[in-house]
């Protein structure tokens, strides 16, 4: 069928040869696509008359939604939380970057930083800008993704109100407590909240629930972690408003049956009603034990989120390197705190964190790809259902040409609009296509990266 003279000069792509990713089954469909949006192909049949401009075999790889990284520090010698004269070139650069990893969207995280990284304070002389150049948090702004690169969903700020017993990698010398004025600290340590999306905290501080309480009201998404909580402190948290936990495992007390601390969340039977609670793992082989993996995955399937925590080394190999205020050291596979066995995120990529995840739990089918797309299509906020969609960090789907009801929001396994992301279990060689679409040809059986353990890598 033929285009009439006048109409939309968008072509339409259809994907075809490919797997879908659709209730948590793989599932053989075609997949047509046009400016970015995900088409119903009967009403682009019958409705507009219309066939496929270009066709494209996948051969037989999956086409899954993107993924979606909610906590990573840097990576390809960019360090989020270093203040510079142009922080946004690198973060366009680590955007740019992610893509062939299958990444369409992240949250660029800062680790614990003196106040003026974050922003300028009021009073601060002109020796400490000049040394600071300038400030992170307004040169981060929420930005659609594309072929130019991922998109930005707002900033992770991880700190610096945690726990020194817990405090991991973060430096000991800028942590904060909430003093008397709660909230008020939390800004004057930040600054504006415009770009923020998440913050971590430790629920165990004093005036913690006003803090959590007043970052929600603003949309703000409040996750639990470096913190030594136990699980009534935690429960308390959530019914405050937190809806996360920061990498599950690492950094908070360890599990024990007869106080299972934060760990707990994932089978408290305390939470409010209708609340969901998800938790982020570092699944690179590393930071958490296949065994692990497994037990929180089958405890609570629907909150993991599979998150990379990676570091400025990312893509650089051994070495130095720098995580905000402290000095990183490289070491095969593993970072940790220069002149420590302290680890000190990860040099994993997302593609590889999936790899793993699937390996340790040995699922056949699409969940370990629901894990990989991050807490953004599933319910993430606090509040009720209606304003979810507006607050937190769904996609909003206004505009999709999918039949769909109004208000309608993805689940989990549908692709949506601008998000698509093919990719192989084995070795990725990706291109950027139209609409951001990241593809890449099926792999052969038994290849792995360049690098590292073809078990883990491969």
């Amino acid at each position: 069928m033929r285009r009439e003279k006048g109409a939309m000069c968008t072509p339409v792509l259809q994907f075809t040869n490919c797997r879908i990713l659709r209730g948590r089954k793989l599932l053989r469909e075609d997949l047509w696509v046009r400016g970015g949006r995900i088409l119903d192909p009967e009403r682009l049949f019958f409705e507009e008359r219309l066939v496929a401009d270009e066709q494209r075999d996948c051969g037989g790889c999956i086409l899954a939604p993107g993924f979606i990284d909610v906590q990573i520090n840097g990576g390809f010698g960019v360090d989020f939380s270093q203040a510079t004269e142009d922080v946004g070139s690198g973060v366009a650069l680590v955007a740019r970057r992610l893509l062939p990893h299958g990444v369409t969207s992240f949250c660029p995280t800062l680790v614990t930083s003196p106040p003026e990284v974050y922003h300028k304070e009021e009073g601060v002389g002109w020796d400490a800008c000049l040394r600071y150049l300038c400030h992170v948090l307004p040169q981060i702004p929420v930005k659609s993704g594309g072929p130019h690169g991922a998109g930005v969903l707002g900033v992770h700020l991880e700190g610096p109100f945690i726990s020194r017993e817990k405090r991991g990698a973060h430096p000991e010398a800028h942590l904060r407590s909430f003093e008397a004025n709660a909230f008020h600290d939390v800004l004057a340590t930040y600054g504006p909240l415009d770009n923020v999306r998440i913050v971590t905290l430790a629920p165990e501080l004093g005036r913690s629930h006003e803090v959590i309480q007043a970052l929600t009201a603003r949309g703000i998404c409040v996750s639990l972690g470096h913190s030594v909580a136990n699980l009534r402190a935690a429960e308390e948290a959530v019914q405050s408003g937190a809806t996360f936990i920061t990498h599950l495992f690492n950094a908070m007390l360890p599990f024990h049956h007869r106080d299972p601390g934060i760990v707990g969340l994932l089978t408290s039977d305390r939470l409010p009603p209708g609340r969901h609670i998800f938790y982020g793992m570092i699944s690179d082989g590393m930071h958490t034990n296949p065994a692990a993996l497994r037990i929180a995955h089958r405890a609570h399937p629907q909150g993991l989120v599979l998150v990379t925590d990676a570091v400025p080394a990312l893509g650089l190999g051994n070495g130095r390197h720098t995580l905000g205020q402290q000095e990183v050291e490289v070491d095969g596979l593993t970072a940790y705190v220069a002149g420590t066995k302290t680890l000190s995120g990860s040099i994993a990529p997302m593609d590889v964190c999936i790899r793993h995840f699937l390996q340790a739990t040995g699922f056949p089918g699409g969940e370990h790809w629901e894990c990989g797309q991050g807490p953004t299509h599933r319910k993430f906020t606090a509040g009720d259902e209606d304003s979810k969609q507006a607050d937190g960090l769904e996609p909003r789907v206004t505009g999709t040409e999918a039949t769909a009801p109004k208000r309608r929001a993805f689940t989990p396994y549908e692709p949506w609009p601008g998000a698509c992301g093919i990719a192989g279990l084995g070795r990725l060689q990706c291109r950027v296509g139209p609409g951001g679409c990241v593809s890449a040809p099926r792999p052969a059986a038994g290849t792995g990266e360049a690098q590292g353990d073809p078990g883990l890598w491969g």
